[in-house]
C-alpha cells in the first residue's frame, strides 16, 4: 500500500505525493512529531523565532501544506532559513487578519503554530513554494521588530488529548463519514482525498487536517486553532461539517433539477425540429407559421409575468396536438381569448369636472342630488387617481333614466361604455365563466364584455342588479361580490380563464328598481342614489329639451313637420301614461310621429299641430288617471301609495253591518295592512271614549274593510293611518273633510311613525287634485328636500298621534 502526505497548492486543491516520488516529503509518525515539539521546546526555550506572515491560510499542527511567497523580505528570511546549518529549519507561521504589505503586531492574530520548512522550490517568476509541516501552536508573548525581519518571544500551547473515551471515538467516526460524504457530493475535491481520509490514523492529525482543508473564512479557521482542547475543536468542526453537507445537498439538487429542465427543454426542441423537418417534407407549413405568429402577439402583449409563463405553457401544449382532434381548436380558441383581452390597456380618463357637469345637465334633466353626488364622486377618483372607491348604485322606479345616466358619465369620463343585464341570470357561470373541460366553455360575462371594449378601465352598467335569479345549486349574487368589492376585484379570477384579472380599474355602476331582493352583502358593497319620481312639470322640460327632438331626429322630420303644445303634452301625461319615468311618455310621442311620418311618406295632407282631439283618435280614448272622488260617503278616505312604478293614491273603505263584531278585510292585501287593519280597531276599541264611539257597536256591528282594485297586491304599513281614520269615520258617521290624503304607520299606542317615498306620494297627489296632506312629524325633513315648485297648491299638516288625525279629518 501506498503512504500519502497531503499538501496544498496555490489554488487551495489538495494534492498527493507519492512515496516513490522523486518529490517525496515524509509523513511523520505521532511519536515523531512529539520528538520534535519536546526538542524544539528544549532548544527554543527563552529565545526568538522568525515569524512568517501569510494570508489566506491557518495552518493546524502535523498538517503539511505549501505557501507561495512573493514579498522579498519574507523570500530572504525563507532563503536564509532553510540553507542554514541548522537542522530544524524552524520558523513560526502567523495569519494576517487583513492584506497589506508589511503588517505589524496589530495587523496579525497572535496565536499561530511553530512549523517545519520541508522543502523549499524556486519558480520561474522569481517566487518561492516552500513545503512546510506544523508541529506545535504558539501564543505571541512580545514581538521584535529588526531592519529586515519579524522575530518574536513565544509561549508553546499543548493541547489537551482527550480523545481515547468512547464518545470521542465516535465523534471521530461521525467526522469521518461526514467528510467522505461531502468529498463524494463535491466534484471539486479529487476522489483520493476520499481513500486518504480512511487511512489516517491519529485522531489529531484527523481532525487538524480536515479543519486546514474546510471551505471557511480565515477568521473561523482562526477559532478552530484557538482551542486547546482537541475535542471541543472536534465538536465544532463536525457541527460546521454539518452545515457545509447540507449546503452542498441542497446546492445539488438544485443543478439537479435546472438540469433536469435543460434537458427537457432541449428534448423539446429536438422533437419541435423533427416535426418541423417532417411538415417540410409533407409540403405542410401553415401550423408553424401559425404558432411562430401567436407566439409574437404573446412576446408584443403587455401582460403579467403569471399570463405569459401560462401563454407560453398552452402554446407549447398547442404545438404538441394533433390539429385533427377537438382538443386543439379549444386549446386554440382559449389562446385567441388570451390576446384579446386588454390586459393593463387603459383608456386616458378626463376629469375634468367642468365638462363632466355640463354633459350631465346637457343629457338629463332634474336629478340635481344624483347629479351633485356623481360629480362628487369623480372629484374623489380624481384625487385618488384610483378606482377603489365605493360603487354606486342608481336606484328608482323604471323610466327615470338611470341606464342613459351611465352613459353620460362614461362620455364625460372619455371612457368606454359597457352595459350587461342581470336580469334572470341564475348562474355563477355567467359572471365567473366556465371551467374549459365543458363543452362550449367561455368566459364570464364580465370578461366578455371588457374583451370587447378592449380596454381594462370602462364604464360599466349592471342594469337590473336586483333581478339576479338564485337557484337551489347557484347564487350568482355571491360571485358578484368578488367583482364588486374593490379589496377582491384586483384579482379577479375567471374559470375559463384561469388566471386573475384586475378589475380595479373598472367604474361599476348597478341600477335597481327594487333593494328588498338584493342580497345584504352585496348592498353592503354599493353607495345607493335614490333617483325619484318625476313631476308633471320635470316631465314637460324632459318632453321639450329630449324625447320630442330625439324621436323627430330619428324618425328624419323637421322641428316644423309636428307641432304640440303644453296642454297637449300634460294630457299624454296625465292621460296616457301613469309612470314614474318617461319611457311611457317617449312611446306615445313616438306613435304620434308615426301619423306624421306615414302621412308624409303617402304624400298625404295631415294636421301638423296637434290638438287634444287629435291625440284622443291616434292614442284612443284617455284612461284618467286615478283623482280624488269626494267625501259623500262616511268611511272613505284617501290615502298615498308607493308602487314600483311610483307614486299613487287609494281609497280605503269600511263599513258597518249588524252582527257579532267581525272584522273581515278584502282587496288583495299583504300580512302588513292586514295587521294595519286590526291595529286601528283594537285602538278604537282602547280609545272609544277619545272618539265618540258608542261601545255596544263593537259587539252588535261587523266591520268590513276595503281596498278597491283588489287584482292588485298591496302592501306596506303606511296605510295604518288611513284605515284608522275609516274606521273611526264609519263608527261616528262623519264625513271627511273635501281634498284631503294621509299617510303614515301607526302604533298601538296611536303614534304616527314616517314613512318613505314622501316625494312620490306628492306628486301622486298633486296629479289627483289633492290641497291637504297629513304626514307623520318625522317626514317634515323629507318636505323640505323638495323643490317648492312641486308643492304650490298643497297644504300640509304634520302630526304625531292618531288623535290630531282625527280632529283634522274628519267634519265636526
Amino acid at each position: 500500500m501506498h503512504n500519502y502526505c497531503f499538501v496544498k497548492q496555490n489554488n487551495m486543491e489538495n494534492i498527493f505525493i507519492e512515496e516513490s516520488s522523486s518529490d517525496f516529503i515524509p509523513l511523520l509518525s505521532q511519536d515523531e512529531d512529539d520528538n520534535i515539539i519536546n526538542e524544539t521546546n528544549s532548544k527554543n526555550k527563552n529565545k526568538y523565532i522568525n515569524i512568517l506572515y501569510v494570508r489566506h491560510i491557518v495552518l493546524f499542527p502535523f498538517v503539511v501544506t505549501t505557501i507561495t511567497i512573493s514579498n522579498n523580505i519574507l523570500i530572504e528570511l525563507l532563503h536564509k532559513i532553510y540553507y542554514s546549518n541548522k537542522s530544524d529549519k524552524i520558523v513560526g507561521i502567523l495569519t494576517q487578519k487583513n492584506k497589506i504589505e508589511n503588517p505589524t503586531e496589530k495587523d496579525l492574530y497572535t496565536i499561530g503554530t511553530v512549523s517545519k520548512i520541508l522543502k523549499l522550490l524556486k519558480l520561474p517568476n522569481g517566487n518561492i513554494t516552500v513545503i512546510i509541516k506544523g508541529i506545535y501552536r504558539f501564543k505571541i508573548k512580545k514581538i521584535i521588530y529588526n531592519k529586515t525581519y519579524l522575530k518574536a518571544e513565544i509561549i508553546p500551547l499543548c493541547e489537551e488529548k482527550s480523545l481515547s473515551d468512547k464518545e470521542s471515538i465516535a465523534l471521530i467516526a461521525a467526522i469521518k463519514e461526514i467528510t467522505i460524504k461531502i468529498i463524494q457530493k463535491n466534484p471539486n475535491i479529487p476522489s483520493e482525498t476520499n481513500f486518504a481520509i480512511r487511512n489516517i490514523e491519529s485522531y489529531s492529525l484527523l481532525i487538524n487536517f480536515i479543519a486546514t482543508n474546510m471551505h471557511l473564512s480565515i477568521d473561523n479557521k482562526q477559532k478552530l486553532l484557538e482551542y486547546d482542547n482537541l475535542k471541543k475543536r472536534a465538536m465544532e468542526i463536525f457541527r460546521l461539517l454539518n452545515i457545509e453537507y447540507q449546503y452542498l445537498k441542497l446546492k445539488n439538487d438544485i443543478q439537479s433539477r435546472v438540469r433536469n429542465d435543460i434537458d427537457q427543454q432541449q428534448r423539446e426542441y429536438f422533437l419541435h425540429q423533427e416535426i418541423k423537418a417532417i411538415q417540410e417534407e409533407l409540403g405542410d407549413f401553415s401550423y408553424e407559421k401559425e404558432f411562430n405568429e401567436l407566439r409574437i402577439k404573446g412576446k408584443k402583449k403587455k401582460w403579467s409575468k403569471e399570463a405569459e409563463k401560462h401563454f407560453e405553457k398552452e402554446l407549447c401544449k398547442l404545438q404538441r396536438i394533433n390539429p385533427q382532434i377537438p382538443e386543439y381548436t379549444i386549446i386554440r380558441n382559449y389562446l385567441d381569448t388570451m390576446l384579446d383581452l386588454p390586459w393593463y390597456k387603459y383608456t386616458q380618463d378626463n376629469f375634468d369636472l367642468n365638462r363632466a357637469k355640463k354633459i350631465l345637465n346637457k343629457n338629463h334633466y332634474g336629478l340635481e342630488n344624483v347629479k351633485k353626488r356623481i360629480i362628487e364622486h369623480l372629484a374623489v377618483l380624481k384625487l385618488k387617481k384610483d378606482m377603489r372607491a365605493p360603487i354606486l348604485c342608481l336606484y328608482g322606479p323604471p323610466g327615470v333614466g338611470k341606464t342613459s345616466l351611465g352613459k353620460s358619465i362614461a362620455l364625460a369620463l372619455n371612457r368606454k361604455y359597457l352595459r350587461i343585464s342581470l336580469g334572470g341570470v341564475h348562474d355563477e357561470a355567467e359572471i365567473r365563466g366556465h371551467r374549459k373541460t365543458y363543452i362550449g366553455a367561455m368566459l364570464g360575462r364580465m370578461l366578455q364584455s371588457i374583451k370587447k371594449a378592449g380596454t381594462s378601465n370602462p364604464v360599466f352598467i349592471l342594469d337590473e342588479i336586483d333581478k339576479l335569479g338564485i337557484s337551489h345549486y347557484n347564487d350568482p349574487s355571491a360571485a358578484m361580490l368578488e367583482v364588486l368589492d374593490p379589496e377582491q376585484n384586483m384579482n379577479f379570477y375567471d374559470n375559463y380563464l384561469e388566471l386573475n384579472y384586475d378589475l380595479s380599474k373598472v367604474m361599476f355602476i348597478a341600477t335597481a328598481n327594487s333593494l328588498s331582493t338584493i342580497s345584504t352583502p352585496l348592498l353592503d358593497r354599493m353607495e345607493i342614489i335614490e333617483m325619484n319620481d318625476y313631476s308633471v312639470e320635470e316631465k314637460i322640460k324632459i318632453f321639450k329639451k329630449h324625447i320630442f327632438p330625439k324621436q323627430l331626429k330619428e324618425h328624419c322630420l323637421k322641428h316644423n313637420d309636428l307641432l304640440i303644445g303644453i296642454k297637449q303634452i300634460e294630457k299624454i301625461i296625465e292621460s296616457y301614461t301613469r309612470e314614474a319615468g318617461v319611457r311611457n311618455l317617449e312611446k306615445c310621442i313616438t306613435k304620434l310621429i308615426r301619423y306624421a311620418v306615414t302621412n308624409i311618406a303617402m304624400g298625404k295632407e295631415y294636421k301638423k299641430r296637434l290638438t287634444i282631439e287629435l291625440i284622443e283618435d291616434i292614442l284612443g280614448p284617455p284612461q284618467d288617471p286615478t283623482r280624488y272622488e269626494g267625501n259623500d260617503y262616511p268611511g272613505v278616505v284617501t290615502g298615498l301609495a308607493w308602487t314600483n312604478i311610483g307614486g299613487d293614491i287609494l281609497f280605503i273603505e269600511s263599513s258597518l253591518s249588524k252582527g257579532k263584531g267581525e272584522l273581515s278585510i278584502t282587496g288583495n292585501l299583504g300580512e302588513i295592512m292586514k295587521e294595519s287593519a286590526t291595529i286601528a280597531l283594537q285602538y278604537i276599541k282602547a280609545h272609544y271614549e277619545e272618539f265618540g264611539v258608542d261601545p255596544k257597536m263593537f259587539e252588535e256591528y261587523n266591520v268590513h274593510i276595503h281596498v278597491p282594485e283588489g287584482a292588485v297586491p298591496k302592501d306596506g304599513p303606511s296605510a295604518g293611518v288611513t284605515m284608522l281614520t275609516s274606521l273611526v269615520s264609519s263608527y261616528t258617521n262623519k264625513k271627511l273633510r273635501p281634498y284631503i290624503a294621509m299617510t303614515g304607520e301607526i302604533t298601538l299606542r296611536g303614534k304616527v311613525l314616517p314613512v318613505g317615498g314622501i316625494k312620490e306620494k306628492i306628486l301622486a297627489a298633486k296629479r289627483a287634485n289633492i290641497k291637504e296632506i297629513i304626514l307623520s312629524k318625522g317626514n317634515q325633513k323629507d318636505i323640505k328636500e323638495i323643490n317648492p315648485d312641486y308643492l304650490k297648491g298643497i297644504t300640509f299638516k304634520y302630526v304625531n298621534n292618531m288623535n290630531e288625525v282625527i280632529n283634522i279629518a274628519l267634519l265636526c
